[in-house]
């Protein structure tokens, strides 16, 4: 990498760390946008450094279902997914709301695979890195990033970390080593907390909107359900009023895993009121208490506790690119506004971010390697920016409980409507030779401003 790498080199070293490796991209971070990054980087021929904090297999809070887009990214990364290996595959949607339930498949286009998946986090992640590992990359758990190595202009050339001991009696205690990865360019793959991206100087977006979900797992005969179920309304009895029902803030998932169990979770965006000032894990238990008995939805069937996670939406930290730290997923903000889809985005951003990358290291000199990395930013507001700018208008609206609710009164109704809105909300319009609802939806990704 030349000067680049004479500039790594460079950067001081404290006495008390020892460098442990070198590479010429370090991704820190092994969720779905880290690992999706390190396989097409390693597949482009780049010696790439994965670094992950836990140890494979892991758990992470989502709600486990994978629309038709994410599909696609499977594909195109090219990790089989057939049912007898534990894939769930799902039709479509299922929406409750209004007191109507409304059943639509997903779209079958050119574009998109007619099918959905469900794979819980704690496989999915260790496939997705694996996979890269089966290419190249160089795969290091149990390492805990703590900062950037910076050097005399600020620009990033490595991190520092720490070995994390999990099998202490004190869980996730540091062994008080200190090691240094060398590398010209980092990539923040490390969620929505991005430590990284703090130590650089960016910080989150307040005028982006962001979600917060909550989940867990119940044993329950819906385990094979083959459509994903959204509740657009969450209906409890009033504790005040006996007979009388109030509206819970926030909409409702019930997934099917196919394993015994069923994900169900609930997720408020902060445009809402409410946002902050429940018990969001309270408002979960009162919505399931109203399921019926047959579901199995109980105390007794609960496996494991709920747990909750922050949806970091719409670019909500910028820029994507600078001072040699590239984002992808989370840690750029990149969960969908419209329906607080992450995997699907994740792995997108981690495929163009790695297509940019390859073609910088392909430059001659820095300056040329500058500029090509200096275009992803681009590259990202191109392919989202004006999709997610109608997601923050969407998620404003909804925000209030009155436009909610007379969406959900006179549009699910509406089936034609709602399998436009389907296909918006899920991002699956067909770009080529599609319909004129594809077209509509293209037309307003493009006028919207991509800011």
């Amino acid at each position: 990498m030349g000067a680049m790498d004479a500039a790594a080199q460079s950067a001081a070293e404290p006495a008390a760390e020892s460098v442990a490796g070198t590479a010429d991209v370090v991704v820190v971070g092994a969720g779905p946008a880290g690992s999706t990054t390190a396989a097409y980087l390693a597949m482009a021929g780049l010696d790439v450094l994965l670094l992950e904090k836990t140890t494979f297999p892991r758990e992470k809070v989502c709600g486990d279902g994978l629309t038709p887009r994410a599909v696609r990214e499977l594909i195109t990364l090219g990790i089989p997914h057939p049912e007898a290996d534990g894939w769930i595959r799902n039709h479509g949607l299922r929406i409750l709301g209004g007191g109507m339930t409304l059943t639509l498949d997903w779209p079958n286009t050119s574009e998109f695979p007619p099918y959905g998946l469900v794979r819980t986090r704690m496989d999915f992640d260790d496939i997705l890195a694996r996979h890269a590992v089966k290419h190249g990359a160089r795969l290091l758990e149990g390492v805990n990033v703590t900062g950037p190595v910076l050097d005399s202009g600020g620009r990033i050339v490595g991190v520092r970390a720490r070995a994390v001991d999990e099998t202490s009696e004190q869980a996730d205690r540091d062994v008080p080593t200190t090691l240094t990865y060398r590398a010209p360019l980092v990539i923040a793959a490390d969620g929505n907390s991005s430590r990284l991206s703090l130590a650089m100087g960016r910080q989150k977006r307040d005028d982006r909107p962001m979600g917060v979900a909550v989940r867990t797992y119940y044993t329950s005969p819906r385990t094979n359900d083959d459509y994903l179920e959204s509740w657009l309304e969450l209906w409890v009895a009033d504790p005040k009023n006996p007979g009388e029902r109030v509206l819970l803030p926030g909409y409702g998932w019930v997934f099917g895993v196919g394993d015994g169990t069923s994900n169900l979770g609930l997720g408020i965006l902060n445009t809402s009121k409410a946002f902050g000032n429940v018990d969001y894990k309270d408002v979960m238990r009162r919505w399931v208490a109203t399921m019926p008995e047959e579901w199995t939805f109980t105390d007794e069937t609960m496996v494991g506790p709920i747990r909750g996670a922050a949806l970091p939406m719409g670019f909500n930290r910028q820029p994507h690119y600078a001072d040699g730290l590239l984002l992808v997923g989370d840690a750029g903000g990149m969960v969908n506004p419209f329906n607080g889809e992450g995997i699907a985005y994740a792995m997108e951003s981690g495929r163009l971010a790695a297509d940019v990358v390859a073609q910088a290291f392909a430059r001659p000199d820095d300056a040329g390697r500058e500029r090509v990395l200096s275009s992803y930013p681009t590259v990202m507001k191109d392919a989202l920016g004006g999709y997610y700018t109608l997601g923050r208008w969407f998620a404003r609206a909804i925000g209030n409980p009155e436009v909610m609710r007379l969406a959900t009164k006179y549009g699910l109704p509406r089936t034609t409507l709602m399998r436009f809105l389907l296909k918006i909300m899920a991002n699956l319009p067909e770009r080529h030779g599609g319909r004129a609802d594809d077209r509509i939806i293209q037309a307003l990704s493009t006028m919207a401003p991509d800011a």
